[in-house]
Order: C-alpha cells, then structure tokens, then sequence
C-alpha cells in the first residue's frame, strides 16, 4: 500500500471543481481527526441532552466534556437497548435515547431469535450519510480519469418490505430506507446517479419484476453503461444468474419492443416503456448468441463493452465471490467504495482501484463519535471493556478492534459487533481492513447466522434422526458459491444411538432432506425470506461424512500447531484442505425437499 494516498490522488488529472471541493474536504477531515471528534461527541451530547438514557447514566450531557462521558456511559449491547426501542416502538415520545423525533426504524438482519434488530433514525440522519456518498465520486473520478460525459450506471438496486412497529412508525433496512428517500432521488452527486435502472424498477418490492426491469433497461442502453454493480456482489451475481435464466424472454421483448406479462406492475411498465420504445432485432439477436455461448467467461464486457470498472461490496463474507466476478467480469477492476451499516455510515476507500484484498476503508471522523475495543478485550464485560477503549486518533497500525459507535440518533458507545484491522492512515486518519462480524459463522448475502443459531438448528433437525436409532455425533459448515445462489454446506457425522452396527437411515434421502428443511426453519428470518422471497440463498445441504472423519480433521489441526487438550471442532471451516478433506469423506449429499416457511410481517407487526 503506498505510504501517501494524498500524493497519489495529486499525481491524478485535476478534477472537475465540485470534486475538487469534495477532495479539499476528504483532507481537512483527515488532518484534523481528534479536534474533529472531539467537536462530534459535543455536538451529540449537546444535541441530546436531557434525552432519558443519558440522564440514567449520571449525566448532563450539555455540560460534559469527553472524559466524563468516558467515566459516565457503559459500552451498550443491543440487549442493552431492546427496552428503550421497545418502548419507542410501542409509541412512547418522550426523549428516550434522543431529543430529535424518531422518524423510522433502520433494521438489520435476523439474529438467533429470529427477530432483526431495530436502530432508531432521525430526518437529519439522511443527510449525514447522502453527504459520505457524495465523496464517493470524486474519489473514484480521480482514480479512473477520462470517463466519458454522459455515462450510466447499470446498478442493480433492490428494496425490501417494510413493517411497522405498534405505533406506526416505519421499520425497514437501511438501503431501502435510502432508495426510497428525496436525498437518493435528488443525489445528483452520488454513485447512482445516471442510472439506467428507472426509480419505478428499484421501488419495486416483487423482486422479479424489479431484476426484469433493471436487466431489460441495461440490455437497451449498453452503450452507455461505464460501470455495472450493486449493493453486494452476491447481489451482482444474481443479476448475472437471472440473465442466464431469462435472455430468451428479454430478447423477445426487445425483438417486440413490448415487455412480457409477467411484468404487471403499471409504474414499472411505463418506466420500461419509455425506454424500451421501438422492436430492435439487431440487439434481440445480439443477446441470443452472446448468452448461448457456452463459455460466460468476461460477458459483461462482452455485453456491455464500455464498462470501466465493477462496483460492490466484496469484504467480509462478500470476499467468497470475487473469483466469479472475475471470471464473469473478464478483468475488470473490482471497485468497493465504501462502509456502512444500520447503525451509522462510517467512511470511503480512498484507494478504489486497489486490488480487493487491500481495500481499506478510511474512517470520515464528521459521520459519528467512534472508538475501539482491542479485539483482545471483546469478551471482557461491559464495565471492564469501557476502560479499554481507544479513541479514533490512537489506534495503532497492526491491530485488531471491534467497532464502538455514539451516533447523532442516539446511540451510546453501542457495540458494532464488526472486527477492524488498522492497515494504516491518511493523514491522521487511521484506514481500517473489515476482517469479519463477531460471532457470525455463515453469510452468503444479506443472512448472518452465528454458533448459537447453527448449534440450535441442528439440535432440533437431528432429532428426525432418531426413530432410526442415529444421532449427529460432529459437525461443521461452510457456505458454497460454486453455483448462483450460493448455499450453506453441513457437514454430519454420524453415530448409532442403539445396538445397530452402524447408523444406517432407513429411506435416507427423505429423511435428510427433511433435515435440511427441518434445519432451514430452524434459522433466522432474514434466511428464509431471503430463501423463499428473493431466492437470493440456494436450499440448504447436509454432506453425510464417513466415521472418523473429523478425528481426521482434528489431526490436522494438531500438525498445524493446535493443542490436543483445548482443540474444539470448527463450526465452520474455511481453509482448502480442510474443506477438501471432508468433501473426500463424504457418503451421500442431500438438499431441502422445500422452502422453509416465511410470511411477510403484517403492516401492523
């Protein structure tokens, strides 16, 4: 990594004078990080002061400095807060967390209970985090110099259902809450701004007439696409699979200048009609011999011949797929250009043309007041971690630390749950590497599902095992993204429960994948909506190994250095040889007979 981004953004072409602007204020912010902080956790205290939770805690936020919130405010966990977003869901009003109004509910993905969390958000909230997507741009503007004027964006872009808490406020994620947002509409200086998906196909919740949609305006306007993307890449690679699966129909269409039936929704329709105005056969003909070919190996860019550059998430679980989007992508850089969550957007990636296993991402010190608990400390108690915090200006280069935010809308040295690892700094301000969410064990796209969770749900599918007389004796998993939609992998080992020589299943391949389902209903809702509504995860299989297999896997790991007397079996796995080990035992593989259940919430939930 070079050792001055600042000189390698001016070595660049000088930049347009609104991303000059934007540039200028990417290095004030960086310069002066502890003062900028500093002025932060001011402001918020300032801002709330007088709100219920900090009162509790002992003090008066309008006159505290930094040391004594320090002394004051424990480090907060999501159960901390469950009582004050209840109350707030249930249509208390008061100042609970904050002074401001409640304007939404920001959800997260389903934890081991099933239930997402619920971040409280403010109007003013929007602004902050359109203002870190606004430097997104001009970063990336300097790093690929001479983009054509007038260029689109072929971004693939989804909203999720809302609910609504007893008191009618509105509960959804944090993308949908922007997408749907004026600052996104009107965000000309964003990174989908120029977008060839209408604002009808995006605000579309039937996901296949949205994916339609998006996929039919980016055939007819291929020219124009300079970059293709998505929130995701597992997003990204969907979209791809959906070409492979409906290029007949879309050529069609384009062949008729007509959309199929199977897009009902009228807004999309008109939004798709003004678009797709005249039967153009030369590009029917076009996408029939390019997607019936039988090497899919740098189609977009086969496609879409203009794109300069692919632009998704693929830190953290979305890393498994950077060997398809190469593959698919024929070379093009991959880009990832910022980080974010429901809690708070945090910063950018200076550096966006850098290979994916050296982004960073550079923390914008205006967003939030952030600190950090050395990743050491994680499992001390609340009392003991408040004492280990690091502010942002004093992190050292090299180490690993778990995220602790004090947001505007009224979060409290709120724990993350994301592991960081300090790469280096711009400035003064220290760049961070995501290494991975605490606890999470498994996540193909917007799931996540821990030890506890996975633990549970093999509980209760291997009691289906025991009119057999058989019992899951180990296990491990490992999510598979071989095929689009990736799936989770479990690995069984077992072990006769009776006098039976061996644990043979009668009318095994039922029984299993009735596991595999049993498994599946058992996991978090945002699993199987993602399972039966956007199908963005495949069903869940169970690989039977052979006896013996994971003292094989125990052995291993002991020539590896590992200690006979605390070695604990991995419930998931991740290294090649370890994953080829067990694929080489395996007896019989078997897949979900259905979809687990899943209801959309009622408005009213």
């Amino acid at each position: 990594m070079p050792t001055s981004i600042g000189a390698a953004l001016k070595s660049l072409p000088a930049p347009a004078a609104a991303d000059a602007k934007k540039l200028q204020l990417i290095e004030e912010l960086t310069l002066n990080v502890d003062s900028e902080q500093e002025r932060v956790l001011a402001e918020i205290l300032g801002r709330n002061a007088g709100a219920e939770y900090l009162s509790n805690c002992g003090l008066d936020a309008a006159a505290a400095d930094r040391a004594t919130f320090r002394s004051k405010v424990p480090v907060m966990s999501y159960e901390d807060l469950q009582p004050y977003i209840q109350r707030i869901a249930n249509g208390d009003r008061s100042p609970v967390l904050s002074t401001r109004p409640v304007s939404e509910f920001l959800s997260s993905s389903g934890t081991s209970a099933g239930e997402r969390k619920l971040f409280p958000n403010v109007e003013d909230e929007l602004d902050r985090r359109q203002l870190l997507n606004s430097l997104v741009m001009p970063v990336i503007n300097r790093c690929f110099p001479g983009m054509p004027k007038g260029g689109k964006g072929l971004f693939f872009l989804f909203i999720m259902s809302e609910t609504k808490t007893p008191s009618g406020l509105v509960a959804q994620p944090v993308l949908t809450s922007y997408y749907k947002s004026e600052q996104f509409k009107n965000g000309s200086d964003g990174p989908y701004y120029h977008n060839t998906s209408p604002l009808a196909a995006v605000l579309c919740e039937d996901a296949f007439q949205s994916m339609y949609a998006q996929m039919m305006c980016g055939l007819c306007q291929r020219h124009d696409v300079l970059r293709i993307g998505g929130s995701f890449a597992s997003g990204l690679l969907r979209a791809i699979s959906f070409l492979q699966l409906n290029f007949k129909q879309l050529a069609d269409d384009i062949e008729a200048g007509t959309l199929t039936s199977r897009v009902t929704d009228i807004c999309v329709r008109d939004a798709v009609a003004d678009i797709l105005r005249r039967p153009d056969p030369d590009l029917a003909q076009f996408v029939r011999t390019e997607c019936t070919k039988a090497d899919w190996a740098g189609v977009l860019t086969r496609i879409w011949p203009n794109t300069r550059y692919l632009d998704v998430i693929i830190t953290g679980a979305m890393a498994q797929y950077i060997p398809a989007l190469r593959h698919y992508g024929g070379g093009l850089p991959l880009v990832c250009t910022r980080y974010g969550s429901s809690e708070c957007f945090f910063g950018i990636n200076l550096r966006p043309a850098c290979d994916p296993s050296e982004v960073s991402y550079t923390i914008m010190p205006n967003m939030a007041y952030f600190e950090f608990l050395p990743v050491d400390d994680v499992a001390a108690g609340d009392d003991d971690a408040r004492s280990r915090l690091v502010d942002l200006a004093r992190v050292e280069a090299g180490r690993e630390y778990e995220l602790v935010v004090t947001t505007y809308a009224g979060l409290n040295r709120f724990r993350v749950g994301d592991v960081l690892r300090v790469t280096g700094f711009h400035n003064a301000a220290p760049q961070f590497r995501f290494v991975r969410r605490r606890n999470v064990l498994l996540s193909v796209d917007f799931d996540k599902t821990d030890e506890a969770e996975l633990q549970s749900a093999v509980e209760v599918a291997s009691a289906l095992l025991r009119p057999d007389g058989a019992s899951v004796a180990e296990y491990t998993s490992r999510t598979c993204t071989e095929h689009v939609p990736g799936h989770y992998v479990v690995y069984w080992e077992l072990l006769p429960i009776t006098t039976k020589c061996a644990p043979a299943v009668e009318n095994e391949a039922t029984v299993m994948g009735m596991c595999c389902l049993e498994m599946e209903e058992a996991l978090n809702a945002m699993y199987r909506q993602s399972r039966v509504a956007f199908r963005s995860i495949g069903p869940l299989e169970i690989r039977v190994v052979q006896p013996g297999t994971f003292e094989e896997v125990m052995e291993y790991a002991v020539s590896r250095g590992a200690s006979v007397n605390q070695y604990k079996v991995p419930r998931c796995v991740t290294l090649p040889h370890v994953i080829q080990l067990l694929d080489s035992r395996v007896l019989s593989s078997h897949f979900s007979l259905g979809l687990p259940h899943w209801t959309p919430p009622k408005p009213s939930d």
